[in-house]
C-alpha cells in the first residue's frame, strides 16, 4: 500500500508553531495549489486546491522549527509526505469533526532567500546542503525539485509562475 503526497504550491498563512504537553513541536501552515480542468460552462479553467500541512520534529531532523523560522505566508515550498484524515468531537457544540492534512516528512523552499516570505539575506535558493534545509538525504530515493539557483531566481518573476 502506498500513501505519498507531493505538492508544490505557495503558503496560504504564515506558519503557527506549537508544542504538545509532551514537549514535542509541531508547526501547521496551509498551501494553495492550481490546476487546470473545464468549468460547468465548458470552458477552461483554473482552479485552487488548499492544503493544510503539519511538520514534526523527527529525530534529529528540527523540521517543525525550521518551516515555523523560515517559511513565511506566499513563499513557494514543495512537500512530501503521507495523508491522514483525523476526527474527534467538538467539545463546544459535541459534532463530529474531521480534517485532511499532509503530514510532512520533507519540506523544500523554492524561493530565493530575498523572495516573497522567504526570510532576510542574499540571493540563491536554499538546498539540502544548507545548514538549516528541511530536507534529510535519501539515497536512491526519487529526484526532488531543485531549489532556485541565484542566476535564475534573477530571470524568473515567482508573479508569473501559474501558483
Amino acid at each position: 500500500m502506498l500513501n505519498k503526497a507531493m505538492l508544490i504550491g505557495r503558503l496560504t498563512r504564515d506558519p503557527e508553531m506549537r508544542y504538545l504537553p509532551s514537549g514535542q513541536a509541531v508547526t501547521s501552515f496551509g498551501i494553495a495549489t492550481n490546476r487546470y480542468g473545464t468549468g460547468p460552462d465548458g470552458e477552461r479553467r483554473e482552479f485552487t486546491d488548499f492544503h493544510n500541512i503539519e511538520a514534526w520534529n523527527q529525530g534529529k531532523r528540527n523540521l517543525a522549527e525550521i518551516c515555523s523560522q523560515y517559511l513565511r505566508k506566499g513563499a513557494l515550498v514543495y512537500v512530501e509526505g503521507r495523508i491522514q484524515t483525523r476526527s474527534w468531537e467538538d467539545k463546544q457544540t459535541g459534532q463530529k469533526r474531521t480534517r485532511t492534512e499532509i503530514n510532512a516528512s520533507d519540506v523544500q523552499f523554492l524561493d530565493s532567500r530575498g523572495g516573497a516570505g522567504a526570510g532576510e539575506g542574499g540571493g540563491g535558493g536554499f538546498s539540502a546542503e544548507d545548514d538549516f534545509s528541511a530536507t534529510p538525504g535519501e539515497a536512491g530515493g526519487a529526484p526532488r525539485p531543485a531549489a532556485v539557483s541565484n542566476s535564475e531566481s534573477q530571470d524568473i518573476d515567482p508573479d508569473d509562475i501559474p501558483f
